[in-house]
C-alpha cells in the first residue's frame, strides 16, 4: 500500500511531473541535435578516408611507369581504409588501385554535394544497412592533381566509428539533461512549486477550519503573479471567514427571533383584545387612539407571522396597487409619535394632495417608516425637521425623505444598505430591509444628499401603469 501510494504522489505531483517533462524535453532537443551532427561526422569521416586515398594516388602518380607491385598497391589501399582508388585525369587518363575490390556496390554518394537533407538521409540508409554495404564515394581532388577521385569502402568501420560516436553523444545528453532539468527544477520548485504548495495547503486548511483565522494565509510580498495570487486569497480567506461567521450569528439571532416571536404574538394578541375594548368602551378620542393602536398592532402581528415563516429571508411578493401616498405619511407621522409638537422635531408632509403612488402601501409604509426613525434618531436631543416630498418626473415618481440632522458619516456610506454593515451605532437592517423592499417594487432608493446641513434618501419608483399620478 505504501508503494502505490508512493508512485500515484510522484504521478500527481507537480514536482515530480515537471522534472519528468523537462528530461524529456531536453534529450527531444539532443536528438534533434544528434541527427546532424552524427551526419556531419559521417562525412567527415569519409572525407579523412578521400585524403588518405589522395596521398595513396600521390605514391603512384611517383612511381616508374605510374605503376606499383601488387604487395604495395595493398598496402597503400590498407593505409588508406579503402578497398579501390580511381583518379580521372584532365587528359581522359585514369589511374586506378584496385586491389581485390568488390564487384558488387551498394550505394553511390557524391561530397561534391553539400546539401544537409541530403547528408541526413544518407547517414540513416547508412545505419539501416548495419555496417554491412560496400559503397563508392565520389569527390574532387583537394590538391589539383585530377577533376575526380573515387574510392570503393566497405561501411563496417564507419558504422563502428558512428555508434560510438552516438554512445558519446547520448552519454553526454543524459549528463546535460540530467543537469539541466535538476537545475530548472530547483529554479522553479523553487520560484512555482512552493508557492503553489503554500497556497494549496492553505485552502485545504481553511476548508478544514474556516472560522480559525490563523488558517488565513499569510502573503509573503512578492510582486509577481504568484504574490498577487497570495493576497488575492487571504483577502478572499477574510471575507469568507466573517461572512460564516456573519452567517452563523444571524443563524443564532434567527433562533432567538423565533422564540421571541412566539412570545410576542401573545403579547400582541393580549393588547389587541385590550385596544378593542377601548375601542368599544372610550369616548371619540380614545376609539380614534385605539384604531390607530388597532393598526400598528395588526401590522406587527402580521410582521410576527411573516418573520415566523422567514426561514429563507424572503419578503412575500408585493402587492401592487393604486393608493394615496399623502394619507400614508399621515400615518407614518402618527406612528413615529410626532402628531403633536414635541421633542423640538417637526414632520413636514411636503405630499401633494391625491398624489398617487403604484407599490404595495404596507411596503412603502414600512419604507417610509424605517427611513423617518433613522431621520428622528438623527435629531436626537436637537432641534430640527424632517420632510417628505414626492414629484413625478420622467415617467417615474420620487418620494423623498430629508433631515435636517448632522448627515451620514462617510465611514457607513460604503455600506449603507448591507445588514448588520451600517456601522452608526444600530444594527444596520433598517435601510437593508428599505433597500429589499423598494427593489421589490421595481424601484431603487439612494443617498442623494448627506452633510452637515442634513441628509436626503430618494425613493425612485415607476409611476402607475393605468394613470398619471395626479398633483405632478
Amino acid at each position: 500500500m505504501m508503494e502505490r501510494g508512493e508512485k500515484n504522489l510522484l504521478r500527481s505531483s507537480l514536482s515530480s511531473r515537471l522534472l519528468l517533462l523537462t528530461i524529456c524535453f531536453v534529450m527531444v532537443v539532443e536528438v534533434l541535435v544528434w541527427v546532424p551532427s552524427v551526419a556531419n561526422f559521417r562525412r567527415n569521416f569519409l572525407e579523412q578516408r578521400m585524403t588518405a586515398a589522395e596521398i595513396a594516388v600521390l605514391a603512384l602518380l611517383e612511381a616508374p611507369h605510374q605503376s606499383v607491385s601488387r604487395s604495395l598497391e595493398a598496402q597503400l589501399l590498407e593505409t588508406a581504409g579503402v578497398k579501390a582508388v580511381s583518379l580521372q585525369r584532365s587528359d581522359r587518363s585514369r589511374l586506378m588501385l584496385r586491389g581485390d575490390a568488390p564487384t558488387h556496390i551498394d550505394a553511390s554518394y557524391d561530397l561534391r554535394v553539400d546539401d544537409p537533407f541530403t547528408m541526413m538521409q544518407e547517414t540513416f540508409a547508412t545505419l539501416l544497412r548495419g555496417g554491412r554495404g560496400v559503397v563508392r564515394v565520389v569527390a574532387i581532388p583537394a590538391n589539383g592533381i585530377g577533376e575526380e577521385i573515387a574510392i570503393i569502402l566497405e561501411e563496417q568501420r564507419l558504422f563502428d566509428e558512428m555508434l560510438r560516436y552516438s554512445r558519446n553523444v547520448l552519454l553526454l545528453s543524459i549528463i546535460i539533461s540530467t543537469v539541466t532539468a535538476g537545475l530548472v527544477f530547483l529554479s522553479i520548485h523553487r520560484m512555482l512549486v512552493r508557492p503553489m504548495r503554500r497556497i494549496t495547503r492553505s485552502m485545504v486548511e481553511f476548508s478544514r477550519h474556516p472560522a480559525d483565522p490563523e488558517r488565513i494565509l499569510v502573503p509573503s510580498g512578492r510582486s509577481d503573479e504568484i504574490g498577487i495570487a497570495e493576497r488575492e486569497l487571504a483577502r478572499m480567506q477574510e471575507e469568507l471567514r466573517h461572512a460564516l461567521n456573519q452567517r452563523s450569528r444571524l443563524a443564532n439571532l434567527g433562533t432567538a427571533v423565533s422564540k421571541v416571536n412566539h412570545d410576542l404574538r401573545n403579547i400582541l394578541a393580549t393588547a389587541h383584545l385590550s385596544s378593542d375594548r377601548l375601542l368599544a368602551e372610550g369616548d371619540a378620542r380614545t376609539r380614534e387612539l385605539s384604531q390607530r393602536l388597532i393598526g400598528a398592532i395588526d401590522r406587527a402581528i402580521d410582521l410576527c407571522e411573516r418573520t415566523l415563516k422567514y426561514g429563507r429571508a424572503d419578503e412575500p411578493p408585493p402587492n401592487k396597487r393604486d393608493f394615496d401616498l399623502q394619507a400614508l405619511v399621515e400615518d407614518v407621522r402618527l406612528s413615529l409619535g410626532l402628531d403633536d409638537a414635541g421633542d423640538g422635531v417637526e414632520f413636514v408632509n411636503a405630499v401633494p394632495e391625491a398624489y398617487v403612488l403604484h407599490a404595495d402601501p404596507d411596503h412603502m409604509f414600512r419604507v417610509l417608516l424605517n427611513l423617518g426613525r433613522n431621520a428622528l434618531a438623527a435629531l436626537r436631543g436637537r432641534n430640527g425637521r424632517i420632510t417628505v416630498h414626492a414629484e413625478t418626473r420622467d415617467g417615474c415618481c420620487f418620494v423623498s425623505v430629508s433631515d435636517t440632522g448632522p448627515g451620514v458619516p462617510e465611514r457607513v456610506r460604503r455600506n449603507l444598505f448591507q445588514p448588520f454593515a451600517g456601522g452608526s451605532g444600530g444594527t444596520g437592517l433598517g435601510l437593508a430591509i428599505v433597500a429589499d423592499l423598494v427593489d421589490a417594487n421595481g424601484g431603487k432608493v439612494t443617498l442623494e444628499k448627506s452633510d452637515e446641513a442634513g441628509s436626503t434618501f430618494v425613493i425612485e419608483i415607476p409611476e402607475s401603469p393605468n394613470r398619471r399620478p395626479a398633483g405632478a
